[in-house]
């Protein structure tokens, strides 16, 4: 049994995993001011991004949920895993080998994750050599039936399960896998004759994450005596599978979506392969169940979903907006599968649309029968979800006669009822009254009457409104657009405030609190702009903030100022251990929290910590070495801009402090009578009021105030 992992293998790992890279394989990231990233949080559902990333410190944050850390934080919060596991998982990915303390096997259980990736992997290897073999003969005639070429099945990974007993199992046995590692994949099941293939005699897909991971596998069924009736099936929920939340096709097709800012959503594997086949590079599919709630996350993350994408401003087919396009059967099967999306559209918000295609053929028998063409046409030809469902209630009726046009009303009030945004319903309504033939008033008293037994919660796509980074009059940040705060002392003033009164750990917002918070976020950040001599005269009593005295504490219970030479990402590290669980989450925030500063060119807005040197959003630059800006790197030398800021801070706590010393010596001098004591404090207080003058001196002699 393995022990802990060594602390310089640890190390190595956090010097090379790229946040960044991480982070953008869930979220999609946009520049917001110097050096940060920020998108829509993928621990909780929220309408305006609060999900805050630094790469260039290491360190995520998001204002929503108050979530935060590293990145092994992240991993653990994504991959719901414990810190060791998530050191494997990155370790995996950047290709570092970890040792073990075989000293203390008992403070280490070992992690299974990695090895159900490889056994997956291996899976997917064993299914693609045997699909050229004589008893995979069904699986050919079958993808080469859909227009599929060999080189195409090479693509989507195509492959085929034997429909021997335990052909799967004797293969991954000889690759030195369990038979408990292949059950916890999902590639075996235990029967009463001992272990046994999941996947028998069917052709297989790799189902995988964003990143390329396989995770489980679908698989159809090619012959009349399979044991298993279902036409498909798909690896069961796993430690790494979760049905609910799988889309087959994301990896190939998560870069388009990002770009686009559209996704195909389509009901098979073989769909899948004919729409990207067909020029229709944006298709997912789910996996053995119904496009939910979870899916339908993961979509928004990708698109940067917001309110105004629903608005559809400028028309279907346009990729400045949003757009999430269903493809259903028209058949009652898919017309159901229309309202359940329909349902979900209020939690969605992108415009969604349902593209049917004539005589109800999928896109993979479209592309068949009338080519590639067909299929891009039938996508961008889709209809709004809403006009597809309320003219699919109607058409249930003759409305040609009066209890036809009732009935259509009493069937579509109750669809148009869940159309959340206020703004369109009385729209909807006039639309469906004019193919009803009903008056209007008939139609909006049962559209009201079924919002109220529905409890519709109302919305408005263009009511204003305000999240992180706005004004109190809803105006975005000037920092936000790019501008240079510290060029003009009242934009950093703005900035500064703003800091004040959108952080979460403490609601106050006076000068004092200002500068003490502003002073800890060049300190955490920054900590070589700092100047260590002055550092060394703060003491707990310079802090009125109750939070930042206690912050302080935690820099010194983790040794002081950090040397030149430590890492970023482990002096975040450090600090956070010492800072406790009470004080981790405000060392996250304010490792996140933009400062009144410039950028120094390597740190600044679009410029992330990867090497994957691939274009970021807004036309940012994301690349450059991970060893120079990234979390690995050495604490960054300060600008002149940060050194004069930082000072600047530093001096005033100190005066404050001067300032309440010497107000409690003069209250006691005060108190006491003639003699030594008295004399003494006069020195001290003297003495004090010296120090203070130096300082002040030195505020508006060498730092721009």
């Amino acid at each position: 049994m393995p022990g802990l992992i060594v602390k310089e293998d640890i190390e190595k790992v956090r010097a090379v995993a790229d946040l960044y890279d991480i982070v953008s394989a869930d979220v999609t990231l946009k520049a917001s001011g110097t050096g940060t990233y920020m998108g829509l949080c993928p621990f909780h559902d929220e309408k305006t991004p609060s999900f805050s990333v630094r790469p260039a410190l290491g360190s995520w944050h998001c204002f929503g949920c108050g979530l935060g850390g590293d990145v092994f934080k992240y991993v653990e919060q994504s991959e719901s895993v414990g810190f060791a596991d998530a050191v494997e998982i990155l370790a995996d990915k950047y290709h570092i080998e970890l040792h073990y303390d075989s000293q203390r096997p008992d403070q280490r259980q070992g992690s299974k994750r990695s090895r159900l990736l490889e056994a997956n992997e291996a899976a997917q290897r064993f299914f693609v050599s045997q699909i050229m073999s004589k008893e995979a003969l069904a699986a050919r005639k079958l993808l080469a039936g859909r227009n599929f070429s060999q080189a195409d099945c090479e693509r989507f990974g195509c492959g085929y399960a034997p429909q021997g007993w335990d052909n799967l199992v004797r293969h991954l046995a000889g690759k030195g896998f369990t038979q408990q590692e292949m059950l916890d994949a999902g590639l075996a099941r235990q029967g009463q004759r001992g272990v046994y293939d999941y996947f028998r005699g069917r052709v297989t897909w790799p189902i995988r994450d964003a990143t390329g991971r396989t995770l489980g596998f679908g698989a159809r069924k090619l012959f009349d005596d399979d044991t298993i009736q279902a036409k498909y099936i798909n690896t069961p929920d796993t430690t790494l599978y979760h049905k609910n939340q799988m889309l087959y096709g994301l990896d190939i097709a998560k870069a388009n979506i990002v770009k686009k800012r559209q996704v195909v959503v389509v009901e098979g594997y073989t769909d899948v392969m004919a729409c990207h086949l067909a020029g229709v590079d944006t298709a997912v599919a789910t996996c053995g169940t119904a496009f939910g709630n979870e899916h339908a996350k993961i979509v928004r993350r990708l698109i940067s979903d917001d309110k105004l994408g629903a608005l559809q401003l400028i028309g279907p087919g346009k990729n400045q907006t949003s757009r999430v396009v269903f493809t259903f059967d028209g058949d009652a099967a898919g017309q159901k599968a229309a309202l359940h999306a329909f349902g979900l559209d209020g939690a969605f918000l992108s415009q969604t649309f349902v593209a049917v295609a004539d005589n109800n053929l999928d896109p993979c028998d479209l592309r068949i029968e009338r080519g590639d063409a067909a299929v891009r046409t039938l996508v961008e030809h889709a209809r709004p979800l809403y006009d597809f469902v309320i003219d699919t209630a109607i058409d249930q009726f003759d409305t040609q006669y009066t209890t036809g046009q009732m009935g259509a009303v009493k069937a579509v009030a109750p669809v148009i009822a869940q159309i959340r945004d206020r703004s369109l319903v009385d729209l909807y309504a006039r639309k469906a009254v004019r193919r009803v033939g009903v008056d209007l008033d008939i139609m909006i008293n049962e559209v009201n009457a079924a919002r109220r037994r529905m409890n519709v919660r109302d919305e408005d796509a263009y009511a204003p409104r305000r999240g992180r980074g706005e004004g109190m009059n809803g105006e975005r940040s000037r920092v936000g657009r790019g501008e240079n705060p510290y060029a003009d002392p009242a934009r950093r003033r703005e900035l500064e405030h703003h800091d004040a009164v959108t952080q979460g750990y403490y609601r106050i917002d006076d000068a004092v609190f200002i500068c003490e918070q502003q002073f800890m976020g060049v300190l955490i950040q920054v900590p070589r702009a700092i100047n260590a001599d002055m550092f060394a005269q703060l003491v707990p009593g310079n802090f009125m903030t109750p939070v930042f005295r206690s912050l302080f504490q935690a820099v010194e219970a983790a040794g002081g100022l950090p040397a030149d030479d430590t890492p970023q990402g482990l002096w975040l590290h450090n600090l956070s251990k010492a800072a406790g669980p009470m004080l981790e989450g405000v060392v996250n925030e304010l490792a996140v929290m933009p400062l009144p500063l410039p950028s120094n060119g390597r740190d600044g807005a679009g410029q992330g910590s990867g090497q994957s040197g691939q274009s970021g959003q807004s036309g940012a630059v994301v690349g450059g070495d991970s060893q120079e800006n990234g979390a690995g790197a050495a604490l960054k030398k300060p600008t002149a801009a940060e050194t004069q800021y930082a000072s600047e801070l530093l001096v005033r706590i100190l005066d404050l402090g001067f300032m309440r010393r010497i107000a409690a010596d003069k209250r006691r001098m005060n108190q006491l009578p003639e003699g030594e004591e008295k004399f003494r404090l006069l020195g001290e207080i003297t003495r004090l009021e010296t120090s203070r003058k130096n300082l002040k001196a030195e505020i508006y002699g060498n730092v721009v105030a």
